[in-house]
C-alpha cells in the first residue's frame, strides 16, 4: 500500500517535471497578453495555439431587415420625418417630434408617430400605429395620445406599399433566378 502511494507520487513528480520543461507553464506578462477575452482568443487562433468553435457572440446583426417588405414600406412611408428610434429587432419605429401645421408665435402643435410591428406577415393587424400630440402654449407643453384617421391612413399606406414591394421582389426573382431554374430543369429533361 505504501509502495503504491510512493510509486504514484514519484510518477506524478516525473510527469510534472517533464511538462514544466516543455514550456506549458510559462509565466505570462500583462503587456504580452490582451486583457479582452475576444482579443486573446483571436490571437491564440492566429498563432495556432487553439481552436474556436463558432464565431464570436454578438448582440445581433439584423442585416436582413431589407428583405422584410413591411419594414421597408414603413421606412419609405415615414421618410418625410426624422426617426428617433428604428429597431428592427425590437419591432418598433419612433419618429421625432415634427410640426403638423403652421404654428403661431404663442402656441405650437407637434406630432410623433410610433409604429409597432406585431408580425412580419403583410396583413391588417401586422402594424400598430400610435400618434402623440404635443401642444405648447407660452412655454407650457401638454402631451396626449391622439386617435384620428391619420393612424389608419398611415397603416393603410404602409400595407399597400408592402404589397407592392412584395410583388416587385417576386417579379424580380422570377425574371432573374426563376428563369435560370426553369432552364436547368429543362436541360435535365433533354438528356
Amino acid at each position: 500500500m505504501i509502495k503504491n502511494k510512493l510509486t504514484f507520487v514519484l510518477i506524478s513528480l516525473i510527469i510534472v517535471s517533464i511538462l514544466s520543461s516543455c514550456g506549458i507553464y510559462r509565466r505570462a506578462d500583462v503587456k504580452d497578453v490582451p486583457v479582452n477575452v475576444e482579443e486573446r482568443a483571436k490571437r491564440n487562433v492566429q498563432e495556432g495555439r487553439g481552436i474556436r468553435f463558432g464565431g464570436p457572440k454578438k448582440g445581433g446583426d439584423f442585416d436582413f431587415a431589407s428583405s422584410n417588405n413591411l419594414w421597408r414600406a414603413s421606412v419609405e412611408i415615414l421618410d418625410f420625418v426624422p426617426l428617433t428610434n428604428a429597431s428592427y429587432s425590437g419591432g418598433i419605429i419612433i419618429t421625432d417630434w415634427f410640426s403638423a401645421e403652421n404654428n403661431s408665435e404663442d402656441t405650437s402643435r407637434d406630432l410623433k408617430i410610433t409604429l409597432r410591428f406585431l408580425t412580419n406577415e403583410i396583413r391588417a393587424d401586422a402594424v400598430d400605429v400610435t400618434i402623440f400630440e404635443k401642444i405648447c402654449s407660452n412655454g407650457k407643453c401638454d402631451t396626449n395620445k391622439v386617435e384620428s384617421k391619420l393612424e389608419t391612413e398611415i397603416k393603410l399606406a404602409i400595407l399597400k406599399k408592402a404589397v407592392l414591394l412584395e410583388k416587385q421582389s417576386e417579379q424580380k426573382y422570377f425574371e432573374t433566378i426563376g428563369k435560370k431554374k426553369g432552364k436547368t430543369i429543362d436541360a435535365g429533361k433533354k438528356k
